[in-house]
């Protein structure tokens, strides 16, 4: 998880830090549309070929999708000062790792949890969706702080889930093992991707 932030993190800041690179971004709308798109093939294509693909093609998909979502990411430069985007990803480094350390140590069976905010999920891609006909500002805000407390959520789940994995593998790695080691890093990193998100919106000063 840490290699795939890593990876999206240089993507990210190395195309801010070229002005034809933020240029092409910004004045080409279909470049953007297209890393989304890939993004989407890239998940899909891990989770539904789980049990065909090998560890080592898994985790090249995952490095691959950080990557792409390094590309997608970079736009965040354009709208919010860099100073904000700094303190909103420390802001969230603390709480994914206070909430990925009680998912961990916690002995609550947290599959209620889990179970929970993955309903609420669904429930807040659907809103979302009728947002972006709606374009409700206060709605948008809303579903900032929803986000942040289903993730929060799945944080904790997940670790726990990880944790559980471990323990099953306790008795050396395996070719499973280490594929669900990636498919493990895959959902942490999509838990702190969205959480930072939906904290950049709500508290990223925007550039003027």
């Amino acid at each position: 998880m840490f290699l795939g932030l890593l990876i999206t993190g240089m993507v990210s800041l190395g195309l801010a830090s070229s002005e034809d690179a933020m240029r092409t971004i910004a004045t080409s709308p279909g470049l953007m549309f297209g890393a989304i798109i890939a993004q989407f093939a890239v998940v899909i294509g891990l989770t539904a070929g789980f049990r065909r693909l090998s560890s080592a093609a898994a985790m090249g998909l995952f490095l691959l999708y950080s990557a792409l979502t390094g590309v997608t990411m970079s736009v965040v430069f354009l709208v919010y000062t860099a100073s904000s985007i700094a303190n909103v990803f420390f802001i969230t480094g603390g709480m994914f790792g206070g909430l990925a350390l009680f998912g961990t140590i916690t002995k609550k069976d947290l599959t209620g949890v889990g179970a929970t905010v993955g309903m609420g999920l669904w429930g807040l891609i659907l809103v979302g969706i009728v947002n972006m006909f709606v374009q409700s500002s206060a709605l948008n805000m809303a579903l900032s702080v929803v986000t942040v407390v289903i993730f929060a959520g799945l944080t904790a789940y997940d670790a726990q889930k990880i944790r559980m994995l471990a323990l099953q593998s306790a008795d050396g790695p395996s070719e499973e093992s280490s594929k669900s080691a990636v498919y493990g890093a895959l959902s942490l990193y999509l838990d702190f991707i969205n959480m930072f998100w939906a904290l950049l919106r709500l508290f990223g000063d925007r550039r003027e």
